[in-house]
């Protein structure tokens, strides 16, 4: 008996589904893989129950001959195990990014005389509702808040995108490149205080108050399902730091980073070109603590900043005070540099880790952006924050295009650079 193998990316059977297996059944005996945790993160799916419940779903399924774990998205091992002479899966795989999935397939197959077998893809009413309600889930903030945690144990490196806006969001959520011939997207979104004051015309000095950078939360929470990490300078007061904790835990936001500074906020990449004053660390400890203290779940992180790079007080000021704040409780800490070189932050990564090896490390590679995500990781990076490249980018292009209008007095000359409105409205979606 011929041998058919098709993989299910999913936390619930529905027609789409039982339409594929009732076409494999024809063609003889069923293999199903269910896709990894971790593979299934690099496809934009975070799954709202547990593995070992996804594997008992489909081995329910009387048509399912044989249930197997499938580790990566791409099918090299799966297929060089069972040696299935037909792979089967919905027709939405021939567009891209996913037509990288099918490529691969149709090349491994092509070594033995194997066959892909095609179906049209099925997204009626009931899929779509379905997927809508799966998306809300995951939308909650009592599964939104624990997610990072969750990618920082299985993923490499975390990859979070600067976001200022619902639109934005959507970006950071949908944009999907293949790479390698692997698919790859931004695992996490930053909420920073530049770009949020920016976007609302607001100098960068913690003037633009709480109330309002919730409602940023708020639009970018509306429309995507990715963990948020919120920048949020230097925490302020002990007692308004404990209410911001407490308001975004509620929110479901997944971290905060709050910088050991102390004084009107001054944007670090200025260092010691403007007056800025690190905290003691006894001071940053008693903050961090305090907002600890009042968290009500374990799933919240506060990531402790680290200044003392950018206001030159040197390596072992770095050091001491990343111990002292994670015995203080902190989640991770963050080092920053404003040299174009990475190698003081390398130093201090490859130090930090010869004392800590569980601890969190997150770094922001606007000035020494050379450095690749996978180097990072090999210095025990864990959380890459990619913090204002959206803002950085859409200015420069939006004053051009103003300007241009202004010459011309029209618009023909800058429709070309434009993205089209039809593929900007279809990262909307409608109820």
């Amino acid at each position: 008996m011929k041998t058919v193998y098709t993989c299910f990316i999913t936390d619930i059977i529905h027609e789409g589904h039982m339409n594929i297996i009732h076409e494999a059944k024809k063609y003889g005996r069923l293999v199903v893989g269910i896709l990894s945790d971790e593979a299934m993160v690099k496809f934009d799916r975070f799954s709202t129950i547990s593995f070992e419940e996804r594997v008992e779903l489909v081995k329910a399924i009387p048509e399912v001959d044989e249930v197997i774990i499938q580790k990566d998205l791409m099918y090299d091992e799966v297929i060089k195990q069972i040696h299935p002479d037909y792979v089967i899966h919905g027709d939405n795989w021939k567009k891209p990014p996913m037509k990288a999935m099918r490529d691969n397939v149709e090349k491994l197959l092509a070594e033995y005389g194997g066959q892909i077998i095609d179906v049209p893809y099925t997204y009626n009413e009931s899929v779509k509702n379905i997927d809508a309600r799966i998306k809300e889930k995951l939308a909650m903030p009592e599964y939104r808040r624990k997610r990072l945690g969750q990618l920082i144990k299985i993923r490499p490196v975390v990859k979070a995108l600067e976001v200022h806006s619902g639109l934005t969001g959507l970006i950071a959520e949908k944009t999907v490149v293949e790479r390698d011939g692997e698919l790859d997207q931004f695992d996490a979104m930053w909420i920073s205080s530049l770009c949020d004051s920016t976007a609302k015309g607001k100098p960068d000095i913690e003037l633009v108050d709480m109330t309002s950078r919730f409602r940023t939360i708020d639009d970018v929470m509306e429309v995507t399902t990715k963990p948020i990490i919120f920048d949020g300078d230097t925490g302020g007061q002990i007692e308004h730091f404990v209410y911001t904790v407490r308001s975004l835990e509620r929110m479901g936001v997944s971290a905060i980073i709050i910088e050991d500074k102390t004084g009107l906020k001054k944007n670090s990449l200025f260092g010691t070109e403007v007056k800025q004053t690190q905290d003691t660390i006894e001071h940053f400890c008693e903050k961090i603590r305090a907002g600890k203290k009042v968290q009500l779940t374990d799933d919240f992180m506060i990531i402790a900043r680290i200044e003392s790079l950018i206001l030159e007080q040197g390596m072992e000021d770095a050091l001491t005070r990343a111990k002292a704040f994670v015995e203080a409780g902190a989640d991770g800490i963050m080092i920053h540099s404003r040299k174009k070189d990475p190698a003081e932050i390398l130093e201090f990564c490859d130090k930090f880790r010869m004392e800590n090896k569980e601890t969190p490390i997150v770094v922001v590679p606007s000035s020494f952006n050379t450095i690749t995500e996978e180097e990072l990781a090999q210095h025990g990076v864990n959380i890459v924050i990619y913090a204002n490249q959206l803002t950085r980018s859409a200015f420069p292009a939006m004053e051009q295009t103003a300007k241009d209008i202004l010459k011309y007095h029209r618009a023909k000359e800058v429709d070309d650079r434009l993205m089209p409105i039809k593929q900007i409205i279809s990262l909307i979606e409608t109820l």
